[in-house]
Parts: structure tokens; C-alpha cells; sequence
């Protein structure tokens, strides 16, 4: 018998080529789309950082400006008060207050005029301290609250005056801070 010739496989249809040019114009879009994700990502972040950084900077602006400028060449002149006992308000039985202080001020001058005023200062920090509570004075949010009444008292005493405008921050007279030596509750 004759083998009949072999007939040909039908062989599976061909995928029609990709041309380059539809494969390069996706490529591009692709490319360019990856791109200005990218940019835009670091733009954001960008802004993200530039808003930071000012933030930080403000904060550190307001810090410096809040912060007193020393001249280590005119140190502040700081005049020592005589130690006070003071019985403090009951609150849970009696209770005493010896504190000593130091009254910061500008200038050796300032300093020495203030011994005219020293038994209308006394005066003043003596109402302040008989009228506090043992449990208003032991932490030390309490404290540096006491020496700005101090402060604020005592600029009263002698004429301290805000002038419109003014930091409320920044005390209004020649007292600048009120400093503790020493503070014991018992």
C-alpha cells in the first residue's frame, strides 16, 4: 500500500506581530507616567519639609525672642532678700514656708535703689506666701507660677507699669526674675 503523503499539521495561527513603534510609544507613556509620579512625590514631600522647617524655625524665633539676652561683659545684678517663714493657709494641719530669694534685676543701680522699697516688698511677698496652699507650691509648675506673683508684685511696689503693646511676657518694672535659694515646705 501506498502511504498517502503526510498530510501538513495545521500549525497554530501566528500572533500577529508587535510592531516597534506601538511597543516604543508605550514604553514612553509608561516611562512618562512613572516620572511625574515621581515628581510629584518629591514635591509634596518637598512642601512637607519647607513646612516643617518653618514651623521649626518660628519656634525657635519665638524662643529666642522670649529668651533674655545676656551680655556676659554686664552680668544681671541679683540682690538677696533675707529668708522668709510664713505659716501657709491650713489645708491639712499646720504648715510653714521658709523660703530664700534673690531678686534679679538689670543693673547694680536698680539694685541699690531698691533698699528704699525693701519693707514695701517684704510686705508684699509676706501676703503672697501666707495666702498660698502647701499643695499649690509643691510641684514645680506651682513654683515658677509664685515667683512670676513675685515678680509681678513687686514691680507693682515699685510702679511697674505695661506700656501698651508691650510682651506680656516681659516683666513690667526693674524686677526681671525671681530666682529660689532655697525652698522648704514643712
Amino acid at each position: 500500500m501506498a502511504k498517502a503523503p503526510a498530510t501538513p499539521k495545521p500549525e497554530a495561527p501566528e500572533a500577529a506581530p508587535v510592531t516597534p513603534r506601538r511597543s516604543k510609544k508605550l514604553l514612553i507613556v509608561v516611562v512618562s507616567l512613572v516620572v511625574v509620579v515621581m515628581l510629584l512625590l518629591v514635591g509634596v514631600a518637598g512642601l512637607l519639609m519647607l513646612k516643617k522647617g518653618k514651623s521649626a524655625d518660628a519656634e525657635h524665633a519665638e524662643e529666642v525672642e522670649t529668651s533674655e539676652p545676656f551680655d556676659l561683659s554686664k552680668p544681671p545684678t541679683f540682690v538677696a532678700l533675707e529668708p522668709f517663714v510664713v505659716n501657709l493657709a491650713p489645708e491639712d494641719g499646720e504648715r510653714y514656708l521658709q523660703v530664700v530669694l534673690a531678686l534679679r534685676v538689670g543693673d547694680p543701680k536698680t539694685g541699690e535703689m531698691l533698699g528704699g522699697f525693701m519693707p514695701a516688698i517684704r510686705h508684699q511677698i509676706n501676703l503672697l506666701l501666707a495666702g498660698k496652699l502647701p499643695s499649690e507650691l509643691a510641684t514645680p509648675a506651682g513654683r515658677e507660677t509664685l515667683a512670676d506673683e513675685i515678680v509681678e508684685r513687686t514691680n507693682g511696689v515699685l510702679g511697674g507699669s505695661r506700656a501698651k503693646g508691650a510682651d506680656p511676657k516681659a516683666p513690667a518694672g526693674p524686677i526681671q526674675a525671681v530666682l529660689f535659694n532655697s525652698f522648704i515646705i514643712q
